[in-house]
């Protein structure tokens, strides 16, 4: 998985990628994994209070993860800056305003969870905490998590190569074995986590791992690499090179791969004794 070069913006800057997922919604919302049922379990269980918690699901996307704070008895609002991808959450039943979190409107409404999947990392950390302090009820959680996979070696480097030759230019480092991606975004949750503190609103931000395998076709890979955000507006022909060496080495691999793959989460409560909102 590729990082951003430490030389360049936050990826709250990058607007035009963070808000281009939604150039093939359906192929986001079939491709990407789901998040550990055990960990939406756990953030629901800390709410605040009794009967169906308030869930604002933060860059919701085509609502993946609306979806399964539902099935855990919730009742979610979504905002997603992408009209497109809003469009396919509601298609699934979700209830989506669209705005980039900072812009959007809370009008007056109060929530028992913050939560954003594989979407904070596209937020200013500092406006973004301070927004999910005044939307939170008192001991509402803010949760921020992100899938991250391990690629093979063979399949990583496969990848890097064709990068470099088509994205020159672009702030994030290719390079194999340059970080882990399970480091890089142990940095991101890290940055987080000193944002949340900053607010003075919040208590101690936990951190959550969780582990898990993924038995990854060919196929299947190369329907979810077009969906990162380093690839999204990268012309058909360019795309076609990555994907080509991305194929080349699973199929070398045999057809399919094992990840070890992890559920990276920060999680922290909203005081009642947090500043004026």
């Amino acid at each position: 998985m590729p990082t951003i070069r430490s030389s360049q913006p936050g990826p709250h800057q990058l607007r035009l990628v963070a808000e281009s997922f939604g150039v093939d919604a359906e192929r986001y919302d079939r491709a990407r994994p789901r998040y550990p049922r055990a960990m939406v379990e756990r953030i629901v269980a800390a709410c605040p209070g009794a009967g169906t918690p308030d869930v604002l699901d933060v860059g919701c996307g085509t609502g993946i993860v609306a979806r399964q704070f539902r099935a855990a008895g919730c009742a979610v609002l979504g905002v997603e800056p992408d009209a497109r991808m809003a469009d396919m959450a509601r298609r699934f039943g979700a209830e989506v305003e669209v705005a980039t979190f900072e812009d959007w409107d809370p009008a007056g409404r109060e929530f028992d969870a913050v939560v954003a999947g594989q979407a904070w990392h596209w937020i200013d950390p500092v406006a973004g905490a301070a927004k999910a302090a005044r939307v939170l009820r008192p001991g509402g959680r803010l949760a921020l998590f992100w899938n991250v996979p391990e690629l093979p070696p063979a399949v990583a480097e496969a990848i890097a190569e064709a990068a470099r030759r088509v994205l020159p230019d672009v702030p994030f480092d290719f390079r194999p074995g340059a970080r882990s991606a399970l480091d890089g975004y142990r940095a991101l949750a890290t940055k987080a986590a000193d944002a949340i503190r900053d607010t003075g609103a919040f208590g101690d931000a936990g951190r959550w791992e969780y582990a898990w395998e993924w038995t990854c076709t060919r196929d299947a890979w190369l329907d979810l690499m077009p969906t990162q955000g380093v690839f999204t507006r990268l012309p058909p022909g360019e795309l076609a090179e990555v994907l080509e060496a991305a194929g080349a080495a699973i199929d070398a691999m045999g057809g399919t791969f094992t990840m070890s793959c992890a559920t990276v989460a920060v999680v922290a409560a909203r005081t009642a004794d947090a500043p004026p909102r």
